[in-house]
């Protein structure tokens, strides 16, 4: 892993906060200064019709100043460790554009950020429009919190479209791999790769009994399984760490990180807009909705960002 900057997104009157502890988690092991960042905004300061703009520009100055001021309160503590962490606020109406254009101008390797749990029997994770926007727009890695450890002997699970055949997916695939092996090594963790695929629809062996559906399933099942093997074998992945399964590909990913006990689970974004963008979005909402433990969004290397 990259002993480059990273960039953590914080909300400094929350008491507990999951992305920090796991940016640590990450520098401990590489040595990689960190950067606590703070979004803030507050209409009613731009609006004030009764004020100057200087007044309203000390307001405004005066709120980012007290805000910082919480922020470095989380630094002081972990300087005084030696670790090299540094403050960072900045007033946008758009959170996710002052994080994007901040790391396109500085040498950031992963934006760190919580998800937002619900509470109760049934937990929810709340994904804000922040954080569709970074998955989908952010140059670098997004890493999505949840608050919980990182144990040791943990297990990472991957992602993979093994079906693909154009060289951006086949690339974005090596890269979460990669990936994966980066972060194992950090946390004594062991890769698992996963990959779902279709079957044949229903109506199909309705239209054509003759059709064996049952020899195809078995075929398709043990080329798939193959593939992953065979991929996997490539970076040192056992063959029993790769799970082939018919289905869904967002309902696989989160059954497979349910049945191995994942802490995080990695998965490639194209990041394009329009229906696709829809398509992608539905895929990794239901992910991040039912797995209970981080999730690594990852972008090809042709990736560009739009605020670029």
């Amino acid at each position: 892993m990259s002993s480059k900057r990273l960039l953590v997104v914080v909300d400094p009157d929350r008491v507990e906060q999951p992305a920090l502890d796991r940016a640590l988690h990450m520098a401990r092991a590489t040595g990689a200064p960190i950067t606590l960042f703070s979004v803030i905004f507050n209409l009613s300061y731009e609006k004030t019709a009764l004020l100057s703009k200087t007044e309203r520009e000390a307001l405004r100055e005066g709120l980012i100043e007290k805000h910082h001021r919480q922020v470095e309160e989380l630094v002081a503590p972990l300087q005084q460790q030696g670790i090299n962490v540094e403050a960072k606020v900045e007033w946008h109406d758009r959170p996710f554009e002052a994080i994007i254009r901040y790391v396109l101008d500085n040498d950031i390797s992963y934006i760190v950020k919580s998800t937002q749990e619900g509470s109760g029997r049934l937990t929810a994770t709340f994904f804000t429009p922040t954080d569709w926007h970074l998955i989908r727009k952010a140059p670098v890695p997004v890493l999505m919190v949840k608050d919980h450890d990182w144990p040791k002997n943990g297990k990472i699970l991957a992602a993979i479209d093994i079906d693909a055949e154009d060289k951006v997916h086949q690339e974005l695939n090596e890269r979460i791999i990669q990936n994966c092996n980066n972060l194992a090594e950090l946390i004594d963790a062991k890769v698992h790769l996963v990959n779902g695929y279709p079957g044949l629809p229903d109506n199909l062996f309705i239209e054509q009994p003759e059709f064996n559906n049952l020899g195809f399933n078995i075929s398709v099942s043990k080329q798939h399984q193959e593939h992953l093997e065979e991929l996997g074998s490539k970076y040192g992945i056992p063959a029993d760490q790769c799970h082939a399964r018919q289905g869904d590909p967002e309902e696989v990913i989160v059954a497979v990180s349910q049945d191995i006990d994942a802490e995080l689970v990695v998965l490639g974004t194209i990041g394009e807009q329009g229906i696709t963008a829809t398509l992608l979005g539905s895929t990794a909402e239901h992910v991040i909705y039912n797995i209970g433990c981080d999730l690594l969004a990852l972008k090809p290397g042709s990736f560009n960002s739009p605020l670029a």
